[in-house]
C-alpha cells in the first residue's frame, strides 16, 4: 500500500492511490479538527488518532467520559445528564482535551456550536476497535458522531478497525492486545489529507474501515457498499433466571459463526485485507412507496 502523500486527483482506480472524487476547493489555512470517539477518553484508539491529526492543523479532542458503544447518534436525556465538561490529558498530544459526561453525538453537537474554540472544519471519530460495517453503521456511536457533524454542516469521518472475534461491530477488551492502532492511524491520516485537499461539495459522512494488519500488508483500497450484516452477529438470545432475584432474568446470548461477505461490501473488503471506504447517504423521502392521500 502506497503511503502519503496521495495526490489529489479525480481519476480513480480500485486500488492505490486512494482518490475520493471530490469537487476540489480545499479548506485553506488554519484548519480546526475535532476528534471524538464512542469508547471514551481512555481509549488508546482515540489517543493514537488525536496525535495523527496534529500534522494537519489545530486539533481539539472532545470525548465521552466512558464507553458509549452502540449509542448511534443519540444525544441522551440532556435534561437528566446536565452536561459537564472536565479537562483531560493525552500523552504526546499538544491540543486541548475536553471530557463530557455524555455520548459522542453530544460531544459533536457542542463542538459544532463552537463551545471548544470555534466551529471545527472537520470531525474525525475513532479509532473504533471493531469494524463498523453492514448494519453496525446504524448502531455505531463512532459513525453517529460523524453523522451528527454532517447535520451541523461539517464533514465527518468515522474510522474503525477490525478486531479478532468481533460481534456486530464490537470487540471484547481481551482481544485488543494485538491491535495495530498505528495502521488505522496511518490510513486515517491519508484519508484526512485527501478530504482537506479536496473536500466534498456539501457536508458528508465517510465511513472508513481498516483491517488489523501491518500497513505493508494492506492490499489497497475499495469503494464499497454497506453490507447487510457484519462478519459475525448475535445468533440468538434467551431469558435465563438470575439466581437470588425472583422474576429477574439475564439475557443469554449465543454468537453466530463468522461468514464470508461479498467483496463489494464494506465487511467483505476488510475481510480480504482492503481498506473499505463508503460515503453514507442521508435519511430521505422514498416517494415510490407513497400512496394517494386524496
Amino acid at each position: 500500500m502506497r503511503r502519503p502523500p496521495f495526490p489529489p486527483t479525480n481519476s480513480c482506480t480500485s486500488v492505490e492511490p486512494v482518490c475520493l472524487l471530490f469537487t476540489p476547493y480545499g479548506y485553506g489555512d488554519g484548519v480546526l479538527i475535532m476528534v471524538t470517539n464512542d469508547d471514551g477518553i481512555d481509549s488508546i484508539g482515540l489517543h493514537v488518532l488525536a496525535r495523527a491529526m496534529e500534522q494537519f492543523g489545530d486539533v481539539v479532542v472532545v470525548a465521552p467520559d466512558s464507553e458509549y458503544s452502540g449509542c448511534s447518534a443519540s444525544l441522551g436525556p440532556i435534561h437528566l445528564i446536565r452536561p459537564e465538561v472536565h479537562p483531560g490529558h493525552i500523552d504526546g498530544f499538544g491540543g486541548a482535551v475536553h471530557i463530557i459526561n455524555g455520548p459522542p453525538a453530544l460531544c459533536t453537537m457542542f463542538g459544532r456550536m463552537g463551545v471548544f474554540g470555534g466551529k471545527p472544519d472537520l470531525v474525525v471519530s475513532g479509532i473504533n476497535p471493531g469494524a463498523n460495517v453492514g448494519r453496525a453503521v446504524y448502531h455505531s456511536g463512532t459513525v453517529g458522531a460523524a453523522v451528527t457533524a454532517r447535520t451541523g454542516g461539517i464533514t465527518g469521518i468515522a474510522v474503525s478497525q477490525s478486531v479478532p472475534d468481533e460481534v456486530d461491530g464490537q470487540g471484547d477488551e481481551s482481544s485488543l492486545g494485538s491491535q495495530l492502532w498505528s495502521t488505522a492511524a496511518t490510513v486515517a491520516a491519508d484519508v484526512v489529507r485527501q478530504v482537506l485537499a479536496n473536500p466534498p461539495a456539501s457536508p458528508s459522512v465517510l465511513n472508513v474501515n481498516v483491517p488489523n494488519l501491518p500497513v505493508d500488508q494492506l492490499k489497497g483500497w475499495r469503494w464499497t457498499d454497506v453490507g447487510s450484516v457484519p462478519p459475525r452477529t448475535i445468533a440468538s438470545a434467551a431469558l435465563e433466571p438470575r439466581p437470588g432475584h425472583d422474576g429477574v432474568f439475564r439475557l443469554a446470548l449465543a454468537w453466530g459463526d463468522s461468514v464470508q461477505l461479498l467483496e463489494s461490501e464494506d465487511g467483505g473488503a476488510v475481510e480480504r485485507g482492503y481498506v473499505a471506504l463508503t460515503w453514507l447517504s442521508r435519511y430521505d423521502r422514498v416517494r415510490e412507496l407513497e400512496w394517494s392521500l386524496d
